[in-house]
């Protein structure tokens, strides 16, 4: 069950520019915690900035993609690692973020 909680904090790592023992993290305030209470109100206020942006296409898919992948990487940390998700679900689900019948980031999509 290790693996499946180092996944979570590796997405959350990864999409929002944060560690966990960046300064904005202190006392009570975990990083997880931080995306769990952030999440709720908008995806766009936890991840990096260079990520996303209003203004650019495909700005709604992109979103939704992000959102999912935070969401796993939610369910991947939960606190009691009976209530973690498992690697096998986690493959499952990957949500492809194909937009526009490409995965994002250029790659087409066979």
């Amino acid at each position: 069950m290790g693996d499946v909680y180092s996944y979570g904090i590796l997405l959350m790592e990864t999409f929002t520019r944060k560690k966990p023992t960046d300064d904005l993290f202190v006392g009570e305030l975990t990083m997880k915690k931080w995306v769990s209470e952030s999440f709720s109100q908008a995806v766009l206020g936890i991840v990096d900035g260079n990520l996303l942006t209003e203004e650019e296409e495909g700005f709604t898919e992109k979103g939704s993609c992000l959102s999912m992948i935070m969401e796993v990487a939610l369910y991947c940390t939960e606190d009691s690692p009976d209530d973690r998700i498992n690697m096998k679900d986690v493959a499952r689900a990957d949500p492809g973020c194909v937009i526009g019948g490409s995965r994002w980031g250029g790659t087409n999509v066979k």
